[in-house]
C-alpha cells in the first residue's frame, strides 16, 4: 500500500513539474527557472522524476534553441531583403527613401514575416498543447519523451 502512494506522490511531482513550465507566462524564464528548482530537489529520490525533470528541461532548451535559429535566419534575411537595392552612400547622405522599395523586395519582405510568423506561432502552440499532453501521461505513470528533443541533458 505505501508503495502505491509513493508513486502516486512521484506521478503528481512529476506532473507538476511539467506544468511548471507553463510559468513562463507569468514569470520571465519560469519555464526555465521552476522546472529546474523542483528537478533539482526530487532527482535523487526518484528515477521517474529524474526523468521527466530532465525531459522538460531538455524540451524548453530545444524550443528556445529553435526559436533563436528561426531568428537569425529571417532577421538577416529580412533585412537584406529590405536594403538590397539601397547603397550605403544613400544612406550616409540621409538620401535613403522609401521609394527605391520596389514590389519586388516587397513581396521577398512579405514571404520572410509570413513564413517567420507561422513557424514561430506553430512552434509556440505545439509547445504548450505537449506541455499539457507530457503532464496528462505523466500522470498516468507513462515515461514521456517530447518529440524533436535535443538531449541536452542525459
Amino acid at each position: 500500500m505505501e508503495t502505491t502512494v509513493m508513486l502516486k506522490n512521484e506521478k503528481n511531482y512529476a506532473t507538476f513539474i511539467h506544468l511548471s513550465a507553463l510559468t513562463k507566462y507569468i514569470f520571465p524564464f519560469g519555464n526555465y527557472l521552476f522546472p529546474i528548482l523542483l528537478w533539482g530537489s526530487k532527482k535523487d529520490s526518484s528515477e521517474f522524476i529524474n526523468h521527466h525533470g530532465k525531459q522538460v528541461l531538455n524540451f524548453q532548451l530545444s524550443v528556445f534553441l529553435y526559436s533563436l535559429l528561426l531568428l537569425l535566419i529571417s532577421v538577416p534575411t529580412l533585412l537584406f531583403t529590405l536594403f538590397a537595392n539601397v547603397s550605403f552612400h544613400d544612406i550616409e547622405n540621409g538620401n535613403f527613401i522609401f521609394v527605391k522599395l520596389l514590389i519586388e523586395n516587397s513581396v521577398g519582405i512579405i514571404s520572410i514575416a509570413i513564413i517567420a510568423i507561422v513557424l514561430f506561432c506553430f512552434l509556440k502552440i505545439a509547445e504548450f498543447f505537449l506541455i499539457i499532453y507530457g503532464s496528462i501521461k505523466t500522470n498516468e505513470g507513462e515515461y514521456f519523451k517530447y518529440p524533436f528533443t535535443i538531449q541536452f541533458l542525459k
